[in-house]
């Protein structure tokens, strides 16, 4: 009887299924999203692993089966480009994923979204830096997602090149031998489990919101029933057999919503972040999972819902104004939550793992009593609002007979704004422990170009300040001097840094009182002043490592002069205070110059657009296998950022799911009162009034509920941080924030359902049939 009810009830019964369906079916899209993530992150990470090539590889020689490589990785407008030079060397040259053949000299295969850059208006600076023929794409299986900016361009004399650096010799692409698993840091892993819990908790929140919707129409039919003599079991069967239809249908229209964003996931991309359509498919028992859990929610939600109609179905008949909410057994789930996450406070990353049961079900308990306190906060407060205008009155009125329904409205805005403001204070107090300063002087360098070992460097300088944006070059090259030769795998203990450069550039990092080219300087008062004092005496022969990372090369000795002046070092571009041997241009030797690394440090204007990308198509001419990186104070744990990222993508999803069910609850609750609208339009009512009211209904809620989560954020946050050790700090700029975009997304969808509520305000809707 009851999926006949939900089948077989009409244009009204068909209605409230296809809302209940639709907002049921957007919450199952989103768990078999999230079953996907798990698959999508392996295929990513295996893609990844599968195309590794290691530049920095042992030193092969050349086979049939080699190929020469070289990492020619560039960034362009924030965005990574994934770059490398090829150059196989026989007939069994291993082939990297995605690729047929490789290019010849001079062409490249490009992926897709690089391709479509390229040939685009936005492309035109980075075309200038990649100056090779397109003749074909990268495949999906050479790619870690859509929208990923790769290439492989063919080359030349690369072997001449190969450093252990950037340039190597490989028989093979994929991962090396397994590693050492490194430790778990329980921190991450607690900020995990929170992440998954707050992003999975409004979902579950909509869902059972959704399976109540057309519940006031649906208590009263079945008060009737239980009135006519039907007994409690056949009442409680009845509304869980219309309950279970509407979740199947929503299972199937969620299955299809998952489907058609899957379909759609590769024109997304989130914080760089993308993915292939192929990646998401959801693991079989997770799947499964969903399918039994949403119908079994769906039907216990309905069940619990059901206390007034089957202990007192008069007053659900009579639509009476229900009986007054108890508060104490709402009270205990957020302090069960304290409870369960109470063991654990002070106890840091030092004191072993945090107990993963009871972090999820603390957290989840303080988010699920922020659902069953909200209808008591909201009973309260709208029994006790005064007097107003008439839009005012009409929207106390209904909330002080359906507070119910409207806080169903508004509790999933509410966990997940609770759930963010939470995160949001653990990332905060906890982002110093992964974030360190690089001792990099921002304020005087923006930019330094690592060029290729032997690439002539002090020329270069001048065309580095030529470029648009450039007000300062300084070049400088370095290597190492020791007292014995390198060979390999028997490298010297002790070295002492040597630097050259132009009058102008040793001046960065000593003080130099007079300066011709030809002198060598001995600079001290920085680090290593103890290997300068023991080596760099004169007469005595040094050996200059020509190695580059191979372990070996030609043996290139330097006899320390006499006379050297001496001078006292200074911090430098680098941001180190280094003691060694200076040098200018012409007191180097031959030898020596082939065996220096070059090093170009850039002060720039970066009001000038692009001015990055100017820089980096300057590296590009002179030296395609030049390193351009952007200066910055700090740098971040990448663990810590990749956790952080995709928190914020699934944030954005989870938002999306909020606005749309928003919507579907919105036009549901418009659509009971379809009748009772276009009476008071007949009677006299402004419309204006109306859609005042309809907004007052929304605004009263939404802002109790925010008040709500705050606080409950707020108190979660605060045992969080508690328990990783990290002081109790509150960025209320960031609570506001989070709160902001919880009332934002309300706010749009209260405007977007104001032209059905005009529709819906037409004498049309006083039509019975």
């Amino acid at each position: 009887m009851g999926v006949r009810f939900a089948l077989t009830g009409g244009r009204e019964g068909w209605i409230r299924m296809l809302l209940t369906a639709v907002g049921v079916g957007l919450g199952v899209a989103l768990l078999l999203l999230t079953t996907a993530i798990p698959s999508a992150l392996a295929v990513r990470h295996d893609r990844d692993a599968a195309r590794l090539d290691y530049t920095y590889g042992p030193h092969r020689p050349k086979a049939a089966n080699t190929l020469v490589i070289s990492d020619a990785d560039t960034t362009y407008r924030g965005k990574d480009v994934r770059g490398r030079l090829v150059e196989p060397e026989g007939p069994r040259a291993p082939i990297a994923p995605g690729l047929a053949r490789y290019p010849a000299a001079g062409d490249m295969v490009v992926s897709p979204a690089l391709k479509r850059l390229l040939g685009s208006a936005d492309g035109t600076l980075l075309r200038e830096r990649l100056p090779y023929r397109i003749v074909g794409t990268i495949g999906e299986s050479g790619l870690i997602g859509s929208h990923e900016l790769a290439y492989y361009a063919g080359a030349k004399d690369l072997a001449s090149r190969i450093n252990g650096w950037r340039t190597a010799r490989i028989t093979r692409f994929g991962p090396p031998q397994a590693s050492p698993a490194s430790k778990t840091d329980p921190v991450l892993i607690l900020l995990v489990l929170v992440v998954f819990v707050v992003l999975l908790m409004p979902v579950a929140v909509f869902i059972a919101a959704a399976v109540r919707f057309g519940g006031e129409r649906r208590d009263r039919r079945l008060a009737a029933l239980r009135l006519v003599g039907s007994d409690s079991r056949m009442t409680r069967r009845i509304a869980a057999g219309e309950a279970l239809a509407g979740s199947l249908v929503g299972l199937v229209f969620g299955t299809g919503f998952f489907l058609l964003g899957r379909q759609l996931a590769a024109s997304v991309e989130i914080m760089d972040i993308s993915v292939f359509p192929s990646y998401l498919n959801p693991s079989p028992a997770l799947a499964a999972l969903v399918a039994v859990a949403v119908p079994a929610a769906a039907v216990l939600v309905t069940l619990f819902a059901l206390r007034g109609v089957v202990i007192e179905p008069l007053g659900v008949v009579r639509t009476a104004r229900p009986a007054r909410r108890r508060l104490w057994w709402r009270l205990l789930l957020p302090l069960g939550g304290l409870a369960c996450l109470a063991p654990m406070i002070g106890q840091g990353r030092n004191n072993g793992t945090f107990n993963e049961y009871l972090v999820i079900g603390g957290v989840l308990l303080l988010l699920v009593g922020v659902t069953a306190l909200l209808p008591w906060v909201v009973e309260a407060v709208v029994a006790r609002l005064g007097l107003g205008g008439v839009a005012w009155q009409l929207a106390v009125r209904r909330l002080q007979l359906s507070s119910g329904s409207a806080a169903r409205m508004v509790n999933g805005i509410a966990v997940a704004v609770a759930g963010a403001i939470a995160l949001q204070m653990l990332f905060a107090g906890v982002q110093g422990d992964y974030t360190k300063s690089t001792g990099k002087d921002t304020d005087s360098i923006q930019m330094q170009v690592n060029l290729s070992r032997g690439v002539p460097f002090v020329p270069v300088a001048g065309k580095f300040a030529a470029t648009k944006g450039v007000r300062e070059a300084t070049a400088l090259g370095s290597t190492e001097l020791a007292d014995r030769p390198w060979t390999p795998g028997h490298g010297p203990d002790n070295t002492v840094g040597l630097t050259v450069g132009t009058c102008a550039s040793l001046r960065k990092v000593a003080a130099l009182t007079s300066c011709h080219d030809g002198d060598v300087f001995v600079a001290k008062g920085g680090n290593e002043d103890s290997e300068v004092d023991q080596y760099v005496r004169p007469g005595r022969t040094l050996h200059v490592n020509t190695s580059d990372g191979l372990g070996g090369g030609p043996d290139v000795v330097w006899t320390v002069p006499h006379g050297m002046k001496q001078v006292r070092a200074i911090t430098g571009p680098n941001g180190t205070k280094d003691s060694g041997v200076l040098m200018t241009p012409a007191a180097l030797s031959g030898p020596m110059s082939g065996a220096l690394s070059g090093g170009v440090y850039l002060r720039l204007d970066e009001s000038v657009p692009d001015v990055h990308e100017y820089v980096r198509n300057t590296a590009a001419r002179i030296d395609p296998l030049a390193d351009a990186m952007v200066w910055s104070a700090t740098e971040q744990s990448d663990k810590f950022t990749s956790i952080r990222t995709g928190t914020f993508v699934g944030a954005v999803c989870v938002l999306a799911l909020i606005g749309a069910s928003l919507l579907v609850s919105q036009l549901e609750q418009l659509r009971e009162r379809r009748k009772l609208l276009s009476s008071l339009v007949a009677f006299g009512t402004r419309r204006r009034t109306l859609s005042m009211s309809v907004l007052w209904q929304t605004a009263i809620p939404i802002a109790l509920g925010l008040l709500l989560a705050s606080a409950v954020g707020l108190t979660l946050g605060g045992v969080l941080l508690k328990m990783v050790g990290s002081t109790v700090s509150v960025d209320w700029p960031s609570v506001l924030a989070m709160t902001g975009v919880g009332a934002a997304v309300v706010v749009t969808v209260t405007l977007l359902s104001l032209p059905p509520l005009l529709r819906m305000m037409r004498p049309e809707g006083l039509r019975t049939e």
